[in-house]
Order: structure tokens, then sequence, then C-alpha cells
């Protein structure tokens, strides 16, 4: 049986210990920030989180890019040539075009590598959510599946990732069209702190209103006690967009919720925090389906 590569891009923010522990590559997106396009690295190479997140609180627009065509030339063929078959896990269709480039350049380049396969599965997800579905994928690449089945296999739980996440508003979200517009009237109402999820169809939606950011940081913890399942096989993923205090206070309340369960943590990647903007705090873990949740 041929080996598998999983892969994935800027939007799964993945940390770089996650990334060498589970044996997980990623392509490249871009940002466009004060004019100036940069690869947006997870591992924040080329500007640190506080300076894209203080670009963004003095009200200047950080624009980004899919993966670019080139991009998945690039690192397909660094593994075609070592005789993997891929799986790429991509952004949410909804929320990306990556996913349809993909399929194009990989179709191409097959013609090249016929004994190959490039399976490309749309994750439904972004952030921490995609991350978890490219973990997942590496979780049955080690326990002995094939490319075809990894990506079967991925396609059927994927609606498994719970995401919860509070903003202070949805600005930024509704700017970049990352989230429907049905959603925005909740960022209109003062004080206000909306809960959004990934929902059936790859959409960010807003599924409750609550007053007050403590109130809507219990909210996330409450959701994902009440939605995670077998706790004891997975880990939590908690991210935040330069907001470590509030996200190491979801720690806490998680290990509180959940006694014993292992949670992971780190920043909002450079692609999600340009459309999700500062101060927001994420949860992803495996739970019940997201298909519950009626908008």
């Amino acid at each position: 049986m041929r080996k598998v590569k999983i892969l994935t891009d800027s939007c799964s923010d993945l940390t770089r210990e996650l990334r060498d522990r589970f044996d997980i590559d990623y392509l490249r997106m871009n940002t466009v920030r004060e004019g100036k396009e940069t690869v947006a690295s997870l591992d924040w190479e080329f500007y640190s989180p506080k300076e894209l997140y203080d670009t963004i609180r003095g009200g200047n627009r950080v624009t980004t890019t899919q993966v670019p065509a080139n991009e998945f030339e690039r690192g397909f063929k660094e593994y075609l040539e070592q005789g993997y078959d891929i799986v790429y896990i991509g952004c949410s269709s909804k929320l990306s075009g990556s996913v349809h480039t993909a399929e194009v350049v990989a179709k191409d380049m097959l013609k090249s590598y016929p004994d190959a396969a490039i399976y490309v599965v749309d994750s439904f997800n972004a952030s921490g959510g995609e991350g978890q579905v490219a973990v997942k994928g590496a979780e049955l690449r080690d326990k002995g599946m094939n490319a075809k089945e990894i990506a079967e296999e991925l396609d059927r739980v994927k609606n498994n990732v719970n995401q919860f996440v509070t903003v202070h508003n949805l600005n930024a979200l509704k700017a970049a069209g990352r989230v429907k517009a049905s959603s925005a009237f909740f960022g209109n109402l003062l004080g206000v702190k909306p809960i959004l999820i990934s929902d059936k169809n790859g959409d960010n939606v807003a599924i409750k209103k609550v007053k007050g950011r403590l109130n809507s940081i219990e909210e996330i913890v409450n959701l994902t006690a009440d939605g995670i399942l077998e706790p004891e096989n997975q880990f939590i993923y908690v991210l935040h967009s330069d907001a470590p205090e509030e996200a190491e206070d979801i720690v806490r309340m998680l290990g509180e919720k959940i006694p014993g369960c292992k949670i992971e943590t780190g920043y909002i990647g450079p692609i999600i925090g340009a459309s999700i903007g500062a101060d927001a705090l994420a949860i992803f873990c495996w739970g019940k389906s997201c298909e519950r949740f009626t908008v």
C-alpha cells in the first residue's frame, strides 16, 4: 500500500507542535497588510500576532488570498515525487475557493503521476475545526487506512466537528463575507456577543446572542461540555485572536466542566484572524452532529 501524506492549509490554525506530532504539512495562503502581500505562516515568521491584531484594532483592513495554484503545484509535487498519495483537507468551500483550485490542480498533475492519487476533502470547517479534521485524517492514516478510505471517512464525520466561537461583533466577518447575511443582525445589538458555529453546509452562522463578554465565554464552554463525545479520545482545541488571558480562563473552565480533558491552545492564524478580527475566542472538538442546530 502506498504511503499517505495529510496536507491542509493556512486556515487550519494548527500549531507547529501539532503539525509535527501528527505529521501534517500545510499549503500557504497569503495576507495583504498595509499594501504588502505576505505568506500566511502559521508559525508567524513575518509578523507577530500582536502586530496583525493591532493593525485590525486600528481600523485597518487585512485581506487574504486562497491557496494559489502554484502553491498547490509545489506542495503536491513535493510529496508525489516521494511516492505519497495525498489527502488535502481544505477550508470550507463556503469560505474559500481553495478546495476548487485544489481539485483542478490535482486533476492536471495526476496526468504525470498515473500511479498516485490525490483526494480533496472539503472540511466544511475553518480554523481549529479544519485542523481537527486534518488531525483525524492523520490518525486514520496511522491506523492503516489508505488515501481513499481516509477521504471517505472524513467526509462522513466532518459534521461532527463542534465549533463554538464568540466575538465582540460581526463587523470583520461581515466585511470579509465570511458570515451569512442572515446572522449579521446579531452584531448590531448593544452589548450582545454572538455565538458562532460552522453549520452542516460549512457556513458560519450565529446561533445565539448572549449579553456580555463573560456570559458569552461561559456559553461556549457550556456548549462544548454538552456537545463533546468521548473526550478521553481527543483533545479540545482552544484558540484566540490575541486574547490569551481569556483563553486561559476557558481552559480552566473546561477543566472544571470536563475533568481530565486534554486541551491544546494557540492563536487563530493570519487568514482566519484577518476575517474574524481581534479578541475572538474559539473552542473546537468532536461531538454531536452540528445538524442539531437550526438557524
